[in-house]
């Protein structure tokens, strides 16, 4: 007969509540996956998933090479981050830490046995003892409770760095996108300059320019020059930056990006009450109001077991010679010198910082809000007047130059100064462009909402800063 059979009825009841509580806790099959999924791809437009086995690396290395073979965009990158970034699949598995923890905590501790076997004096005697826990018994329910609130915790605090990576990576995108295109204009200013002081060179030997008048244009094309350098540099940091959110490297980080930053939106978004909507959908706010609901569900517990820290139950069978005796030991730890109030007030202590984290973490959801919102509109407008106003009476002044110049009445120093502002305006108006894209976003992760006006395809490139023909520039002055 087991140990277990020997006990009497009420003892034998309580072991066998034990194991049943015991195999009520056990493992999700999507690991918890199946609420950060939803919440990632609902406020980026993006799948993401853990790579759990080879097969997933194979098709995750399939997806890779299918986007990658043809113009990456913005969601393409997005999309390619959320599974492919190391870090991000690292914060993927806390999910099954926390997992683990909660199905730990839905087991109680396993019981324990003695047996004791000692003979002298022609005696021989024989003690066997069974004992389990009670405390872990009693509070298994509240600690389980507990544990599945940081569980749920650490869903919603792995979604919102899957989406802040996004944020990043859309960011990161337009960033490079916008160098690359930089860098085109900052050329063609500098092969205006590059003429102009050639120019100028020829004028000077002719005897038609003075040495200032040369220095200034050589000044100028110098300039320029070291402007590409710059420009270059700040591609290749914004592209590497890129290439490191999404995971890539070797040949893959041969990817091309368009040529051409998104147009605009036909409008702007129209947002109402947008801190409202913050509070709504953030998930750091979700997670830092399940941390304080935690954090009070510990209080709770330490106020229930402050006076009982050792508490254990057990069934004692002694064997004497040919005499049995049965009874049972019960371990009570004293509190005579600690009551527990220190754990007590730690826990409280513990509370009142969590609670006043989570109200700090809304005022500052409030404001990032706001202040992205107003961003977002403001740089919508910088870049519309850009493309409505600025760019069009450049265009205008542009061609009342050539005509100018074609008629004799302005120098061809002047239409290549005409042709470097012209450019640089546009330059201006691809900064005014990249500063929309990035403020749209952070709106979309300060919201935690997706905004209807997505970037649209990019239009086929054209020269939007044509160079002036400058086969017939003579030495007209």
């Amino acid at each position: 007969m087991s140990a277990l059979q020997r006990l009497k009825p009420r003892h034998a009841g309580l072991a066998l509540l034990a194991l049943l509580l015991s195999g009520c806790a056990s493992f999700s099959p999507d690991g918890g996956f199946g609420v950060v999924s939803p919440a990632v791809q609902s406020r980026t437009g993006a799948e993401t998933r853990l790579l759990r086995n080879e097969d997933d690396q194979r098709a995750l290395g399939k997806l890779i090479a299918d986007k990658l073979a043809q113009e990456l965009s913005a969601d393409d990158a997005v999309q390619i981050a959320l599974l492919n970034n190391r870090g991000l699949q690292a914060r993927y598995w806390e999910l099954g830490v926390a997992e683990a923890d909660l199905v730990q905590a839905g087991r109680l501790q396993n019981p324990g046995f003695s047996f004791k076997r000692s003979h002298g004096g022609g005696e021989l005697e024989i003690e066997r003892t069974f004992t389990f826990n009670l405390v872990n018994l009693i509070t298994a329910p509240l600690v389980q409770r507990i544990e599945g609130r940081l569980f749920e915790q650490t869903k919603l605090a792995v979604a919102e760095d899957a989406i802040k990576l996004a944020a990043e990576t859309r960011r990161a995108y337009y960033e490079a996108v916008a160098a690359e295109q930089g860098v085109e204009y900052s050329r063609q200013i500098a092969a205006a300059a590059d003429a102009s002081a050639e120019l100028a060179e020829r004028m000077r030997k002719a005897g038609n320019w003075s040495k200032f008048d040369l220095a200034r244009e050589q000044a100028f094309y110098a300039e320029a020059m070291a402007e590409v350098a710059r420009a270059g540099k700040a591609s290749t940091a914004s592209r590497e930056k890129l290439t490191r959110l999404m995971g890539l490297w070797g040949a893959d980080t041969a990817f091309k990006l368009p040529q051409r930053l998104p147009e605009l939106p036909a409008s702007a978004a129209e947002l109402q009450d947008v801190e409202q909507g913050a509070l709504r959908n953030r998930l750091d706010i979700q997670a830092a109001t399940l941390e304080t609901q935690h954090t009070a569900s510990t209080l709770g517990l330490n106020k229930a077991t402050r006076l009982i820290n050792v508490l254990e139950l057990g069934v004692v069978r002694e064997r004497k010679g040919e005499e049995r005796m049965r009874g049972y030991e019960l371990t009570l730890e004293i509190p005579l010198f600690d009551w527990g109030s220190s754990r007590v007030a730690r826990a409280e202590a513990v509370y009142m910082q969590s609670a006043n984290r989570l109200a700090e973490t809304a005022v500052q959801a409030r404001s990032e809000a706001r202040e992205s919102y107003l961003d977002y509109r403001s740089s919508y407008d910088v870049a519309k007047h850009y493309r409505d106003v600025v760019i069009p009476l450049r265009k205008q002044l542009s061609d009342e130059t050539l005509l100018r110049y074609k008629g004799m009445l302005l120098s061809v120093f002047e239409l290549l100064a005409d042709s470097r502002e012209q450019a640089a305006a546009v330059k201006s108006y691809i900064e005014a462009l990249k500063d929309f894209w990035i403020a749209h976003a952070n709106l979309e992760a300060a919201t935690g909402t997706r905004l209807n006006n997505a970037p649209a395809a990019a239009p086929a490139p054209q020269k939007e800063a044509p160079a002036h023909d400058h086969s017939n520039h003579g030495a007209h002055q």
